[in-house]
């Protein structure tokens, strides 16, 4: 059997046992993905050689009977929001081309220490501020069900790279749904764990309090596999939970029966697409035949999670992006160039106009920005900067905090009454590419049913339940209170062990 066809647990057994070496997987994945990557975009650094290196130092420490680690050998792919010390870390952005960082991100560092394989950096939206992944500066990821289809963003091209079987397992980031609605449009499995149980130490961060890592895969067990390596409290990042890492594999097998799951009232609201409806509906009598019971349930205040989202991440993001000046990191403007500074809408000034400056430095802070970000960043960052201003900080930003606090409530009552909480990861299957970019407003709502997950700070899981009739993965999502990934990982793979929608592939990549 190729390397493509196994499951990351598969993987690690077959080298631990002498089946396949590490070497041989990995090449398996780098072929794929110099054969396949050309039309897909999912890279925007493939390391062959490093990767081929460690490797081959992996199948040398086991002939030679050394201590392996818990994923010795598994090919793993890294969005390019994460830190890596020996690959450049762009966010897919011209503001950081060729960044290459002096440390690895503490979610790298722990895949290395677990002998995992590096192969290569994933396309993202730019600083992960997308829902479509066509933000980046290196061009679009095309999801592999349907190349002229988006993959969903900003983790776009880690979920096209599972998908397409260019690597088993990829590594996102989800602000406000960036790992399970990509996986959800893309057909594979996305854990956007509990705030604060994998460090964000090396994330280059866009939101703060809404940042969090997580693993990408076929499967639940891949996920549950690749989330005991990477969560764990990390001292140097003051949000990094203290609580013991469960053995997230080992708790799989335990049965369902009595588990209770919500069905939310307000996610059969208008714009609902049928199909996905009908996969929703389906995977629900599916947990029912696995011995739970579905509770209907409502989130009262889940009609403001989008403005609510939209107001505090770009006011975070206005920060966090304020040392991308020019002068302390990121792009610099040639002097003289006579640049002009795009607006965000992507529309320069009349001809013959020009800008004129208080000072060279402020004109070199302004020319760097305006060429080193895109239009979506700058029209975040000035949302954010806007809503943080004096005389309005009040209006949006603490009024926007104050709703938070009462999504974040409309959760702690629904976990007192059910287990789980269950629904469409995406009102629709995956869209067109350029359908939604150019009304932002439109490509906002596509983080409808996800955004309320990290304005919580719980966990979510997002895994396919099946397909439309054109041929497009229906994902569907579970969310569960603070810690409780364990639950999330069995009940999606009891699910995946009673369905195959998991294990069906792209015929174009076949």
């Amino acid at each position: 059997m190729q390397p493509a066809e196994l499951s990351a647990v598969e993987i690690v057994a077959a080298i631990r046992q002498g089946d396949m070496t590490a070497v041989q997987c990995t090449e398996a994945f780098l072929d794929r993905a110099a054969r396949l990557d050309g039309s897909i975009n999912a890279f925007l650094k493939i390391d062959r050689e490093g990767a081929l290196e460690t490797a081959a130092a992996i199948d040398a420490r086991r002939k030679a009977g050394k201590p392996l680690g818990a994923l010795a050998g598994l090919p793993v792919a890294v969005k390019d929001a994460l830190c890596t010390r020996d690959l450049p870390t762009t966010c897919a952005s011209k503001m950081l081309a060729g960044f290459r960082p002096p440390y690895d991100a503490d979610t790298v560092a722990r895949l290395r220490a677990a002998d995992a394989v590096i192969v290569g950096k994933t396309n993202m939206d730019e600083f992960a501020m997308g829902g479509s992944n066509e933000n980046s500066a290196f061009g679009p990821v095309k999801n592999p069900w349907d190349l002229s289809r988006a993959p969903g963003g900003s983790s776009g091209g880690s979920a096209a790279c599972v998908a397409a079987d260019m690597a088993p397992v990829a590594i996102g980031s989800d602000t406000g749904g960036s790992i399970r609605q990509p996986a959800g449009l893309c057909g594979i499995t996305g854990l956007k764990p509990t705030y604060g149980r994998v460090s964000r130490r090396g994330l280059v961060a866009f939101a703060s309090s809404l940042d969090q890592i997580g693993p990408m895969a076929r499967s639940a067990a891949d996920c549950a596999l690749v989330l005991e390596t990477i969560a764990g409290h990390d001292p140097r990042d003051s949000t990094s939970l203290t609580a013991e890492v469960p053995r997230y594999s080992e708790l799989l097998e335990q049965p369902l029966t009595g588990l209770k799951i919500g069905r939310v009232a307000e996610h059969y609201a208008e714009g609902l697409d049928p199909e996905v409806r009908k996969g929703v509906d389906e995977a629900y009598a599916v947990f029912e035949a696995a011995g739970a019971t579905v509770h209907d349930i409502e989130l009262p205040h889940a009609k403001y999670g989008v403005p609510t989202y939209y107001l505090i991440a770009p006011c975070e993001a206005s920060s966090n992006l304020a040392r991308y000046d020019g002068a302390h990191y990121g792009h610099r403007a040639e002097p003289g160039t006579g640049h002009q500074a795009e607006p965000a809408g992507g529309h320069r000034a009349e001809s013959g106009s020009s800008q004129h400056f208080d000072s060279p430095l402020v004109e070199m802070y302004c020319r760097s920005r305006g060429e080193g970000f895109g239009p979506e960043v700058k029209r975040r960052i000035m949302l954010g900067t806007y809503a943080l201003s004096a005389g309005y900080y009040d209006a949006y930003y603490a009024k926007a905090l104050k709703v938070r606090r009462l999504i974040r409530q409309d959760y702690l009552d629904a976990f007192a009454k059910v287990d789980l909480i269950g629904g469409p990861v995406s009102a629709t299957p995956a869209f067109k590419l350029g359908e939604k970019t150019g009304d932002p407003l439109a490509m906002y709502l596509v983080d409808l049913y996800t955004v309320a997950t990290n304005l919580a700070g719980v966990g979510g899981i997002s895994f396919p339940c099946g397909f439309t009739r054109g041929g497009l993965p229906v994902g569907f999502q579970l969310q569960g209170p603070a810690l409780a990934e364990p639950l999330l990982l069995r009940a999606t793979d009891r699910f995946q062990r009673l369905t195959d929608w998991h294990l069906r592939r792209p015929k174009q990549t076949a």
